[in-house]
């Protein structure tokens, strides 16, 4: 089993050569030397998004129609994501940063370890997708003064986001992590464990980004798709980790887990922390917030909660897909040019049985 949680990848030029192939849902491979334009978008879509320009793309491998499309009205709590499957979760937004939540599977052109898949199983506005939601709070000595006001905005976000499926742990982490919370639907559990951490001592930011995504998110068994995501508040500095920016990351992607970052560094320069936040972010599917102000935080998770109700999920068959434990890249691009796609940059596909 293969399940995503979704980035934001440039990959027109080779989307551009692959050549015009529209996926229809088929066990095989398409011809590339077919071509289509991408499907009008519905009513709803014509309201989130402007009119579509002149598309240079249009010859690009657009996703495939479904032989029975879902309505989009019709809600939708579950999909249950069988072998060989991969669940994409992704986020739009337009050239000023504003998320479109009204496009379709035409409007997207996919390629998975550089070919079209075989068929898209599902398509949709993601924001019925249960959330799997890990807290990280740095509580290191260097944002002791910040602590208080990140506490009480993290609070602020776990009641706006939470739903009667979706489910949160809190944790904090200086040399070492501290589940205060595990995963749990009670706010007000939630609320006592953020309230339990306190700032001081060194910080070790892979580790613990790495012990989280081993422990707590490659560790969850669900029997149907969920989206996965840490909030990561911290100023980016790691002078205690045994384990490489790399291998976090890597980690991160095993779990299909999005990182989302904000920045405790509201000094006017930016350093190499703000940058390790964007990296981890980046390769992921998040997003890293820059606070210029402490205050500033509470609108990066009110930023983030936005996002996670505008996410598509998108599953599909990839082509030529094997067991074998290796690092399959994911290029997502919207036809439109105008439109900006952020998800995964790619899986681990599962390995075979020992």
């Amino acid at each position: 089993m293969a399940r995503l949680q979704a980035a934001s990848i440039s990959a027109l030029a080779l989307l551009i050569t692959l050549g015009a192939s529209p996926l229809r849902a088929q066990q095989t491979a398409p011809a590339p030397t077919v071509t289509a334009l991408p499907a009008a978008p519905s009513a709803t879509a014509a309201q989130s998004a402007p009119a579509a320009a002149p598309n240079p793309l249009a010859q690009a491998p657009a996703l495939p129609t479904q032989t029975a499309p879902a309505q989009a009205e019709e809600p939708v709590t579950t999909i249950v994501v069988q072998a060989n499957e991969v669940n994409l979760i992704f986020t739009v937004t337009d050239k000023k940063g504003r998320f479109i939540t009204g496009l379709r599977r035409e409007n997207f052109g996919l390629l998975d370890d550089g070919r079209p898949p075989i068929a898209v199983k599902d398509f949709r506005l993601a924001e019925h997708l249960p959330l799997r939601v890990g807290i990280m709070l740095d509580t290191s000595s260097s944002i002791r003064q910040r602590f208080q006001f990140e506490q009480d905005s993290a609070i602020e976000f776990l009641l706006q986001v939470l739903h009667v499926n979706d489910r949160a742990f809190v944790e904090g982490f200086d040399i070492q992590t501290d589940v205060a919370q595990g995963f749990t639907n009670n706010v007000d559990l939630l609320n006592q464990g953020i309230r339990k951490l306190r700032p001081g001592g060194g910080t070790a930011l892979f580790d613990a980004l790495y012990k989280t995504c081993r422990d707590q998110m490659l560790t969850l068994r669900e029997t149907s798709a969920v989206r996965r995501a840490l909030i990561l508040v911290s100023d980016g500095d790691d002078n205690y980790s045994r384990v490489q920016e790399s291998e976090a990351i890597k980690m991160c992607q095993r779990a299909e887990t999005i990182v989302y970052s904000i920045s405790t560094n509201v000094s006017p320069s930016k350093d190499k922390g703000d940058d390790t936040l964007r990296q981890i972010s980046e390769a992921t599917g998040g997003q890293a917030f820059y606070p210029v102000r402490i205050e500033d935080v509470a609108t990066g998770f009110h930023n983030i909660e936005q996002e996670l109700r505008s996410q598509y999920s998108l599953v599909y068959t990839p082509a030529n897909f094997k067991n074998d434990g290796s690092f399959r890249t994911i290029y997502l691009q919207a036809l439109d040019p105008r439109y900006h796609v952020r998800a995964n940059k790619g899986y681990f596909a599962p390995r075979p049985p020992q």
